[in-house]
């Protein structure tokens, strides 16, 4: 039987260094692990298809999409990975989609804050993201209010960020805010 894996949800908006820190995450990590991303899976759909569909249908694409992202996480932690899960709990059900899959798993998470500024700031470097995206997604991402860690990028590397996700993965809390989410969800 394999021992299964842990999850490291790291939960922010839009360009608020999820994806820095999963890297900085992956090189620091104590063996094997994977950095899993709703942007990677996202960049894998046909887009012209996408980009054909009226608004209802390309809801219900990013609904499937999301909760096969959701599935592919807790596969991957049942066959005994470590996860490191970049994503954005933007909508309420995705983070009762994960709750209710990531019960068998240890779940560490993180929340990953920045200021508004300085999100808007990213957003017109990438050049990728509608400025006013991430701010606007800050109220919904972190609405639940629960986390293990919470990190803030604005003055912070991400190297250090991870520094510190890693140091506290040596002492998890007991119970987890995943543990403690589920019983408030219930």
């Amino acid at each position: 039987m394999t021992e299964p894996g842990r999850i490291v949800l790291l939960n922010g908006t839009s360009s608020s260094g999820k994806s820095s820190i999963a890297a900085e995450l992956l090189a620091g990590w104590p063996g094997p692990a994977f950095r899993l991303a709703v942007d990677d899976l996202n960049a894998m759909r046909a887009k012209a298809q996408t980009l054909a569909l009226d608004e209802p249908a390309l809801t219900e694409t990013l609904r499937r999409t999301r909760a096969g992202f959701h599935r592919a996480v807790a596969g991957m932690a049942a066959a005994g990975n470590d996860v490191i899960m970049d994503h954005l709990l933007g909508e309420p059900w995705r983070l009762a989609d994960c709750l209710q899959l990531f019960q068998p798993f240890a779940v560490f998470f993180v929340g990953v804050h920045c200021d508004p500024a300085e999100l808007t700031r990213r957003e017109l470097a990438r050049g990728d993201r509608d400025p006013g995206t991430a701010a606007a997604q800050l109220g919904l991402v972190h609405a639940h209010g629960d986390y293990d860690l919470t990190v803030d990028t604005t003055h912070r590397s991400a190297a250090d960020c991870a520094a510190d996700i890693l140091h506290a993965l040596e002492c998890p809390p007991a119970p987890s805010a995943f543990r403690r989410l589920e019983t408030a969800f219930g």
